[in-house]
């Protein structure tokens, strides 16, 4: 369905339940291809025009992006214009603040899967996280995972790290690894922390070899995808993916 690097059993210690962070950052810095296979293509600004969708996808489609993840207004033209480039569209859901409610999340899902995604990014309920209501972002998470899943998608739980403390994001991340996240993701914006290599580590190490780890947040060189890549992070989202590539020597 994506076009992320696979993940190899000598990646995964199945006793231990853990993740060879080392082998796949290695793995996937190798090359500028396996480098753009790990990246999500981002274009998640307010003002974001068609125009500058389409170069997003045409971007996408020429690097081989693992995704290219934009608002859901946007959907049905990212899906048109990357069809047959094999190239997933994600979408965002429950964006910026994750205080949908749970049945505008089923319809967001749904409606996003019909028109094509493949890959779903809620936020996190976190205010209902700190108010200790965690059966109520269990419940969240696992309606939208439920109808990702049914159709096909996969569904990214973005935590927003940088509002919650310690206890909270290990709270945070069992609950949605347990709820059916196939990703766990550190941040929605800069603003919220970015993305951070101890938060990476902190998350795989809650997650192991159970679901994936997405970084995002102001990553806008090869160095902090390095760096994440190394903590624990097997996709990473950045709106400059293209120069990061680049960084590798791709043209």
């Amino acid at each position: 369905m994506n076009a992320t690097i696979p993940i190899r059993e000598s990646d995964l210690d199945f006793d231990n339940g853990t993740f060879d962070s080392s082998a796949f950052a290695a793995r996937t810095l190798a090359s500028w291809q396996n480098l753009a296979a790990a990246l999500d293509h981002t274009l998640l600004e307010p003002g974001a025009t068609r125009e500058q969708v389409e170069r997003l996808c045409a971007e996408a489609a020429h690097y081989r992006f693992a995704c290219v993840l934009v608002h859901p207004v946007w959907v049905s033209t990212a899906v048109n214009f990357v069809a047959g480039a094999s190239i997933p569209v994600g979408a965002v859901m429950g964006f910026p603040h994750g205080a949908s409610l749970v049945s505008t999340l089923r319809q967001e899902a749904a409606a996003l899967t019909r028109l094509g995604a493949r890959e779903l990014e809620m936020v996190l309920p976190v205010s209902q996280l700190k108010s200790g209501n965690h059966g109520a972002v269990e419940n969240a998470v696992r309606a939208a995972a439920h109808v990702a899943h049914l159709q096909g998608a996969l569904l990214t739980v973005t935590l927003d790290t940088g509002l919650l403390a310690m206890n909270e994001k290990l709270r945070a991340a069992e609950i949605a690894i347990q709820a059916g996240a196939d990703f766990i993701k550190n941040s929605r914006e800069p603003s919220t922390s970015g993305a951070i290599a101890a938060d990476a580590a902190l998350m795989r190490g809650v997650a192991g070899a159970r679901c994936g780890i997405k970084a995002s947040g102001g990553v806008t060189a090869l160095e902090q995808v390095r760096a994440l890549l190394e903590a624990g992070a097997n996709r990473i989202g950045s709106s400059a993916s293209v120069a990061i590539v680049r960084e590798l020597g791709a043209e």
